[in-house]
């Protein structure tokens, strides 16, 4: 099982569309004879059942856009589920199927996948090396690339010398990545990521871009909706606390709040228009139609997280009016 919210919010209703794990590797130890053992070159599924999305689209498209913004993502794909839960196999509908970012995602996207990889738990205001998960590299036990990028970040070097700690920085951390996808995280709305809730971000030590940001877990993009931390970070990154330092400072530094609003609006033009994402919100709607209210198969109480059938043919509009949304607060924040 994976999830935090999700699945414990998921179980409490007595639903069974849950999210999970698929390891195919987890016990080589114990069975030398199945080490590196793969399903079609893979390790590990993550399989999210669209909870909280009545679209069910939006962690398939969330990623997608990523992509096309130029932000590295893991691929996903849409599959039809079902379940043997010991009395015969339910369908429990349409899963969302990624790849995990450890396993194939950053050899595929960036060539390499020798330098660290964490999933990280912290607002990233002090290093405790607990609260950075090590996904590969365990045995070296090794820190202190992620463990100088936060000293660096929280430095006094900050106030008394931008163009310095700015310099620093960067020999650590692609700080223009990061910028470009918070640009591309804030216009389409995303509240459950770093700025909001300590989690759902991946950091890689590439050979040299170095520490790189990756986003994860998106179902819940593409909402004006608030979460446990709060609501989502505002467009203008007004109200972003020092609890959140790489957002807070990024704010507050003339040279990266600049191209921060730069990369807003470039963005807005380039990839988030209502041509393209209604294009891309279509083509995936009708897709899996057929096999979330029919003909094919229908999605089932209980095996559910669709709140109506209706809800799921009105949530497309309910996408696209988003966009147009998004648009007029850009507009209005970078003329």
């Amino acid at each position: 099982m994976k999830g935090n919210s999700s699945l414990s919010s998921t179980w409490g209703s007595g639903i069974y569309k849950l999210p999970f794990r698929l390891n195919f590797d987890k016990f080589e130890d114990d069975y030398p004879q199945i080490k590196n053992q793969r399903f079609y070159g893979f390790k590990e599924f993550s399989l999210s059942p669209g909870y909280e999305d009545n679209s069910l689209i939006r962690e398939k498209v969330t990623a997608d856009i990523f992509r096309m913004a130029g932000i590295p993502a893991a691929q996903t794909s849409f599959y039809k589920i079902y379940i043997d839960f010991g009395s015969g196999s339910k369908y429990c509908g349409i899963y969302t199927l990624t790849e995990v970012v450890d396993d194939t995602m950053i050899q595929t996207q960036f060539g390499e996948d020798n330098g660290n990889i964490y999933k990280p738990e912290s607002n990233l205001q002090s290093f405790v090396s607990t609260l950075f998960e090590k996904k590969n590299n365990e045995t070296a036990n090794d820190f202190s690339d992620v463990q100088s990028f936060v000293t660096t970040l929280n430095s006094s070097l900050r106030t008394s010398n931008p163009a310095q700690w700015r310099t620093n920085l960067e020999q650590l951390f692609h700080a223009d990545h990061f910028i470009k996808w918070l640009a591309v995280n804030t216009t389409i709305v995303n509240w459950d990521s770093y700025g909001t809730m300590a989690h759902n971000y991946y950091l890689y030590n590439h050979s040299a871009n170095k520490l790189t940001w990756i986003p994860w877990d998106h179902n819940e993009a593409l909402a004006n909706r608030s979460g446990p931390g709060g609501s989502a970070v505002a467009l203008s990154l007004s109200g972003v606390s020092s609890s959140w330092p790489l957002i807070r400072y990024i704010a507050d530094d003339a040279t990266y709040y600049a191209k921060y609003k730069t990369d807003v609006r470039s963005f807005t033009d380039d990839v988030f228009t209502s041509a393209k994402m209604d294009a891309l919100f279509t083509k995936y709607h009708t897709l899996i139609s057929p096999y979330v209210i029919g003909p094919e198969a229908t999605e089932q109480t209980k095996y559910t997280h669709l709140t109506s059938t209706s809800a799921f043919t009105t949530e497309l509009a309910t996408l696209k009016q988003h966009v147009i949304t998004r648009k007029q607060a850009v507009d209005a924040f970078v003329p």
